[in-house]
C-alpha cells in the first residue's frame, strides 16, 4: 500500500475519504498518483518510493512550484503539502487537445515566463530535473555557468558511471572550451521552466492551462527553446509568434544544438543510451 493510505503522513488527508486513484508515472525513484476525494476535488500526490539522502527532489520540485505559482497562477498547480518526502498539488483539468491556436497560445505564454528577469543565472537553490541535481549558484557569466553547471556538469554525470565513446568525449571537451566563440556571451538571465518536454505541458480545449515538473533556473530564455527544438515539439509558427514578446537572435539556428547537446546528454543518463546517437549527430556539427 502507498504511503497516501497513511493519513496521518498528510495532514490534509485527515478525515477524508479517497474515492479514487490513477497512477501517474513510475521513475526516478518516485510514483505519482491523482486522487479524487469524496467532494469531488482532485490532487496529485508525488512521494518517494526510497529516500534519497543525496538530494530532496521532490522537496524541491515542490519550492520551485510554489516560486512559480507565486508569479503564474494561471499556469502552475498550487502545493497543497510539501514535506522532504512527499509533494501534494492541485489537479490541472486537461485532455490534450489542441488547434490551430494552440501554438500562438503556447508562445505567448512561455514567452511571459521568460521576460521574468534576473541580474544573474541560476536560482536560489538547486533544481530537479528527472530528479537529477541540477547546480545552481549564481554566476555572473553565461559561458561559464552553462559550461560548469550545466553542460560539463552532465558530461561529468555521464563518464563517472559509464564513459561515452572517445570521439563523443573529445568533441564535447572542444565545445566546452570553445564556448564563448560558439553561444552568445552576455545574453540577459530569464526565468525559464527548464523541463518543457511535452509529459509537462498540459493543454485543455486547444489552451495551455498548466505546466508541471519544473527544473526552474534563470538561464538564456534561447536554452529553452532549444529543448522544444530539439524533440520537434514546436513548427516555425512557434519563433514567430514567440519573437513578438521576446526577442529571438539571427543566429540561434547556428548555435541552438549546443544547447539542445545538454538535453540529449540528459537522456543519455537518465533514460537511454540510444541517445548517444544523437549526441554524436549534435557534436558533429562543431567539430
Amino acid at each position: 500500500m502507498s504511503n497516501i493510505n497513511k493519513k496521518n503522513t498528510i495532514p490534509f488527508l485527515k478525515d477524508k475519504n479517497i474515492v479514487s486513484r490513477v497512477m501517474l508515472s513510475n521513475s526516478f525513484g518516485a510514483l505519482c498518483e491523482k486522487i479524487k476525494l469524496e467532494d469531488n476535488s482532485q490532487f496529485v500526490i508525488k512521494w518517494l518510493k526510497k529516500e534519497n539522502k543525496d538530494y530532496d527532489s521532490i522537496y524541491y520540485e515542490g519550492k520551485s512550484l510554489e516560486f512559480m505559482y507565486d508569479k503564474f497562477p494561471d499556469l502552475f498547480p498550487k502545493v497543497i503539502y510539501l514535506d522532504k518526502n512527499i509533494l501534494v498539488i492541485n489537479f490541472i483539468n486537461n485532455n490534450k487537445i489542441k488547434n490551430n491556436n494552440s501554438e500562438k497560445d503556447f508562445a505567448f505564454k512561455i514567452a511571459r515566463i521568460h521576460q521574468f528577469k534576473n541580474d544573474k543565472f541560476g536560482f536560489d537553490f538547486d533544481t530537479p530535473i528527472g530528479g537529477l541535481r541540477q547546480p545552481s549558484d549564481y554566476q555572473k557569466s553565461w559561458i561559464d555557468f552553462y559550461g560548469n553547471y550545466r553542460l560539463g556538469m552532465i558530461y561529468e554525470e555521464i563518464n563517472k558511471i559509464n564513459p561515452m565513446p572517445k570521439e563523443i568525449n573529445k568533441g564535447i571537451e572542444k565545445i566546452i572550451k570553445d564556448l564563448n566563440n560558439i553561444i552568445p556571451n552576455d545574453p540577459q538571465p530569464s526565468l525559464a521552466h527548464g523541463d518543457l518536454w511535452e509529459g509537462n505541458i498540459l493543454f485543455n480545449d486547444g489552451l495551455l492551462v498548466g505546466l508541471v515538473d519544473p527544473g526552474i533556473n534563470y538561464i538564456h530564455n534561447e536554452m529553452e527553446i532549444a529543448y522544444l527544438k530539439w524533440f520537434n515539439y514546436i513548427s516555425n509558427d512557434f519563433y514567430n509568434y514567440y519573437s513578438e514578446i521576446v526577442n529571438i537572435e539571427k543566429e540561434f539556428f547556428n548555435y541552438s544544438e549546443v544547447y539542445e547537446l545538454y538535453y540529449s546528454l540528459l537522456n543519455v543518463h537518465l533514460w537511454s543510451r540510444k541517445y548517444l546517437q544523437n549526441t554524436a549527430e549534435l557534436v558533429s556539427k562543431f567539430n
